[in-house]
């Protein structure tokens, strides 16, 4: 059982996410109008932030984003939704990273355009290990790497957890994992000389993370620990919008993962009790519906 309120320190990517509903993605030169849109703060970090804020926990969110507009209207996105957001770029005044989606309504497959990180060259504030020190888990989604590295160190250093989200193989990955407890990535994620979810699992393991798991979409998730392996069913629902699903994903898995000590039935467990959030996550157009009251109780564990 948990005892207190989980803290999570989210380190990486946070944009501007404008999500259109459309009947099919358009042609050259083709206009559409959308059935629906949502503007919301995004990313992987960010959304994880929100989902870990969601189930109760407390999310800090370690990022760039500064005193544009649009950073602003993203900072009080987060800020209502209970994440304290940690500026490391608050002297800025470009515009933030703006994710551009479109969603295709009868399938829930999605289309993404973004800059990323690439605008920021973050370097590790001078309080990184008082902020680490301060929560249970440090989740990391491979942007703004040489932050995550730094923090990733600290996490180790001070006994910390980590997470790490791994969306798709990046530039100074292999720096990141030896710091890394725990990886959850996405069939996308394909490090040098991999093809298949096992070859990815052992990769991984190979580089001292201990726990490590693949996820597939509406596949069962592959995992594997020290003392271990198996799947986990994802739950069958009718997708209205992949946006965002794996970052809720690793959001839930993060509040789950924070007690205690790791053995196979707490993973499996934690890996089942997220997938359910995550799947919860695709039955609702854009990143925030399935937060809305009357939805059913999320898992408890």
């Amino acid at each position: 059982m948990k005892r207190g309120r989980p803290t999570g320190l989210f380190v990486g990517l946070c944009t501007l996410d404008v999500i259109q509903l459309v009947d099919h993605a358009p042609g050259s030169n083709e206009k559409l109008t959308a059935r629906e849109q949502v503007v919301a703060a995004g990313g992987p970090a960010a959304n994880a932030a929100v989902a870990f804020g969601h189930l109760g926990g407390t999310a800090t969110l370690l990022t760039a984003m500064g005193v544009h507009p649009l950073g602003v209207g993203v900072a009080a996105d987060l800020n209502a939704l209970g994440v304290t957001v940690y500026d490391l770029a608050a002297d800025s005044a470009e515009p933030p990273a703006v994710s551009s989606v479109l969603v295709t309504a009868s399938t829930g497959e999605r289309a993404v355009a973004s800059t990323n990180a690439t605008a920021h060259r973050l370097t590790p504030p001078d309080d990184l290990d008082a902020l680490v020190a301060a929560c249970d888990i440090v989740e990391f989604d491979g942007h703004h790497m040489e932050l995550a590295v730094a923090a990733a160190r600290s996490a180790r250093a001070l006994g910390r957890k980590t997470l790490f989200d791994g969306g798709s193989w990046k530039p100074g990955t292999e720096d990141l994992l030896p710091f890394i407890d725990v990886a959850v990535c996405s069939a996308d994620f394909r490090p040098p000389g991999t093809s298949t979810p096992a070859d990815t699992l052992r990769f991984l393991r190979d580089r001292g993370v201990a726990w490590a798991a693949v996820s597939g979409g509406a596949d069962p998730v592959v995992w594997a620990g020290p003392d271990g392996a198996g799947t986990v069913d994802v739950p069958s629902v009718e997708v209205a919008d992949t946006v965002g699903a794996g970052d809720v994903l690793h959001g839930a898995l993060a509040y789950y993962l924070v007690e205690g000590h790791l053995t196979s039935e707490d993973f499996a467990e934690a890996l089942s009790a997220a997938a359910v959030v995550a799947s919860r996550a695709c039955a609702s157009f854009g990143t925030r519906a399935w937060m809305r009251e009357g939805w059913p109780g999320l898992p408890r564990i």
